[in-house]
């Protein structure tokens, strides 16, 4: 086969390989719902087994303090706490099952990565189980013929109240995680965090663009998935090492299919492309699952929300009000947004020389994000129609540049156009008036925009 020379457009896919290896990432471990119960288990077995070795006689006055009764009543002990912990454990799998199931028909499919990476719902399994496994080894170590290990049967006798505790706090929290307006919080604050930590501050909100040469070798990767995360430093040193460049096409929570091209490389000196060794940089440093994950997606968060958004004003939900509400939440992140360097990012080298630009989304992706969907599902409902112009008007208020100015006029116009015969005429007017607000928060008159009669265009 003839090798890829420089400036070639295509590149003939890699016979498809292996799966890839097994990766444990900082997020995987975090969303999974069993690591971190399995760690307890296993500290409170090894815990047990080094207590069990302690057994004072019956003339220490410090174990007959902690335990003043024989074999047969620590055994009892033991026996009650280990089947009432299970009986526990079963409700909260349970609790957590209900939890996954209304989460996934009611509001969005997305969410469960929320529930199962809940540090408290782990916390109580933890407890639990860790209870259970001190209690089974204590029953496996009791001997009529030696003394009590009295250690173990304290600390059962701890466990067993903690145990009672925590589960009692876990029904509560489950009772305020199931309320929609505690998802959308816990969306909000997420994609929050992970925004700030994406995309740095900028007063003119920019969004970068970098030049790079013309032609260039596309790359494929030989799997497919969701792209979660791109590790670019290991990336970086393979590219200086062949004197090679590279633009990334892809990035977190892009699907990308076996043979497409996810990035162009050049070579410094416009020669041909040590393809192989770009190939398997490339493998290692986009990790591809088969779901999104926050870790770098920075529009994770604006998905969850605008998917509440659209289930809310589902034929088979039809709570308008939540939908409001989600949209308002996706306002204060489309702000946060303005001010912030969005696009495209270049790294460069020990040496300053430019080896490596990877994709970033621009403000126009996240408003698109946001209102279409919720602006098609919405076309015969005035109250979400005029959520989605609050939005746009909230966003208006705080724009920085002309860019982001002409975006949202653009969807204030997409909005008006929804609602053409769509509804009566009170209900249109309202949302014209609303459009209109909008345009003059643009134009910087801000009092207009939101003087209005008693909180009429801010509340639901």
């Amino acid at each position: 086969m003839a090798k890829p020379v420089h400036g070639a457009t295509t590149v003939p896919p890699d016979p498809r390989g292996p799966e890839p290896r097994l990766r444990f990432s900082r997020e995987g471990l975090r969303a999974s719902l069993w690591f971190w119960p399995s760690c307890a288990s296993l500290a409170a077995l090894v815990v047990s087994l080094l207590l069990m070795q302690v057994r004072p006689g019956d003339d220490a006055a410090w174990a007959q303090w902690i335990w003043p009764a024989g074999v047969e009543a620590a055994s009892s002990l033991l026996q009650t706490v280990a089947t009432s912990v299970m009986t526990a454990a079963t409700v909260t799998f349970s609790l957590t099952v209900v939890a996954l199931q209304l989460a996934s028909q009611q509001f969005s499919p997305r969410l469960l990565r929320e529930f199962a990476r809940d540090v408290r719902t782990q916390a109580v399994l933890g407890v639990l189980l860790g209870t259970f496994l001190v209690s089974i080894t204590g029953l496996h170590g009791m001997d009529p013929g030696r003394p009590v290990p009295v250690l173990v049967v304290g600390l059962v006798y701890v466990l067993g109240i903690a145990s009672g505790i925590v589960l009692l706090l876990f029904i509560g929290h489950i009772a305020r995680s199931l309320r929609v307006d505690t998802m959308m919080r816990n969306a909000h604050q997420g994609c929050l965090t992970v925004l700030r930590e994406t995309y740095p501050l900028s007063e003119t909100g920019e969004v970068q663009e970098f030049e790079q040469p013309e032609g260039g070798t596309l790359v494929s990767v030989g799997r497919s998935g969701i792209v979660q995360a791109v590790e670019w430093k290991p990336l970086m040193t393979v590219l200086q090492q062949h004197r090679l460049s590279m633009r990334v096409m892809v990035q977190p929570g892009d699907h990308v299919t076996f043979g497409s091209p996810v990035a162009r490389v050049w070579a410094d000196d416009g020669g041909e492309v040590t393809l192989p060794a770009v190939r398997k940089a490339l493998a290692e440093a986009l990790e591809i699952g088969y779901e999104r994950t926050p870790e770098q997606d920075a529009a994770l968060g604006l998905r969850q929300l605008t998917d509440i958004a659209v289930k809310a004003i589902s034929p088979s939900i039809n709570d308008p009000i939540t939908a409001a509400h989600a949209a308002g939440y996706c306002a204060d992140l489309l702000v946060d947004l303005q001010r912030r360097r969005l696009g495209a990012e270049a790294h460069r080298d020990a040496e300053g020389v430019q080896r490596l630009v990877t994709e970033g989304r621009d403000y126009r992706y996240f408003l698109d994000l946001v209102c279409g969907p919720v602006r098609r599902y919405a076309q015969s409902e005035p109250i979400v129609l005029t959520a989605v112009l609050r939005l746009l008007r909230d966003c208006a208020a705080t724009a920085v540049n002309d860019g982001q100015r002409e975006e949202i006029r653009r969807q204030n116009s997409l909005v008006l156009e929804t609602v053409r015969g769509e509804m009566v005429v009170a209900d249109e007017e309202e949302i014209r008036d609303m459009g209109r607000r909008v345009e003059e928060a643009l134009a910087g008159d801000l009092d207009a925009a939101f003087t209005d009669r008693a909180g009429e265009t801010r509340s639901v």
